[in-house]
């Protein structure tokens, strides 16, 4: 294998060894966001020229390996030590197809899952806003239906007392209508006696 084609290879590796980094569950979302928005990353991020300029790279490799195994799947040889070597770089122009393809696509598979874990993160940050959101709302709402029914049990004290002081106002005045009316009859009881005791100084 030439010296383009061990570094191909050896990318396709790397790329491998990272997806599965990033799937296994050994980081937290939080930590690939932290690492993502760390300053290697933006140095990275300020050379990302070199990876658009790598996948181009990979991109003439690609059209490369195509041509190679056009040329060699349509070439045939009546000699068989010929037709074995046609073989031969038949297999390596298909191995050569096949390792740029996947460092292509693995490329794009590792910038979406990159791009996953950043908005997995920022959700559950959304997530964990909201839940905090409503459990505030809940004390809230608990707070003021503890103060409502306080309130409530309050105003049904008051009723409860206004209530006993019109029932006591009541009776007290059916019983000044008894003392006026006893005081009535003592007035007039008064009367008649004065009136007799009068009737007998006359006599």
């Amino acid at each position: 294998m030439s010296i383009q084609w061990t570094f191909i290879a050896g990318y396709v590796y790397f790329e491998v060894a990272v997806i599965i980094l990033m799937i296994l569950p050994l980081f937290s979302p939080r930590k690939w966001h932290a690492f993502f928005r760390s300053r290697l990353c933006s140095v990275f991020k300020e050379k990302a020229i070199y990876f658009y300029v790598l996948l181009g790279v990979l991109g003439l490799f690609l059209i490369d390996a195509i041509k190679e195994m056009r040329k060699y799947s349509s070439h045939e040889s009546a000699h068989l030590a010929s037709e074995m070597k046609n073989h031969v770089k038949l297999f390596r122009a298909q191995r050569n197809f096949y390792l740029t393809g996947f460092a292509i696509f693995l490329s794009f598979v590792i910038r979406r899952l990159i791009s996953m874990l950043i908005i997995q993160h920022e959700l559950e940050l959304k997530a964990d806003e909201i839940i905090k959101k409503a459990e505030d709302t809940v004390k809230m709402a608990k707070t003021t239906v503890l103060a409502n029914t306080f309130q409530n049990s309050e105003d049904i004290e008051i009723r409860n007392k206004l209530d006993l002081a019109e029932k006591l106002v009541q009776e007290q005045k059916l019983r000044i209508n008894e003392l006026e009316q006893e005081a009535s009859m003592w007035r007039v009881k008064y009367e008649e006696v004065k009136c007799n005791l009068n009737a007998k100084g006359d006599d």
